[in-house]
């Protein structure tokens, strides 16, 4: 391949190409969003938790949300099928106002 080619591709893919530095930031702005990791760490800042682990933690957590919005839907259809129409039709709007 000539290197102008080289250089070409090079320069082109390195455009779209996200760096190492960039992905430690996003693993650290990660890391600041996980109760687990944050709790865990607070008091030891000079342990550094592995990305591995700030990512499977991410999708424990993330898992662990859908779990609770599905359990209040749950809640909150079985809310509404027990209330009146018209505190339904309240509670309803409100949470269309959202």
């Amino acid at each position: 391949m000539s290197s102008r080619r080289s250089r070409s591709r090079q320069s082109s893919g390195s455009s779209n190409m996200i760096t190492e530095d960039q992905i430690n930031d996003l693993v650290s702005k990660l890391q600041q969003l996980l109760p687990e990791i944050r709790h865990s760490h607070s008091h030891r800042r000079s342990d550094k938790v592995s990305s591995a682990k700030v990512l499977q933690e991410t999708c424990n957590y993330i898992r662990s949300l859908h779990r609770e919005v599905d359990d209040l839907s749950e809640r909150l259809s079985e809310l509404l099928a027990t209330t009146d129409t018209a505190q339904a039709a309240v509670i309803r709007n409100l949470l269309m106002q959202q």
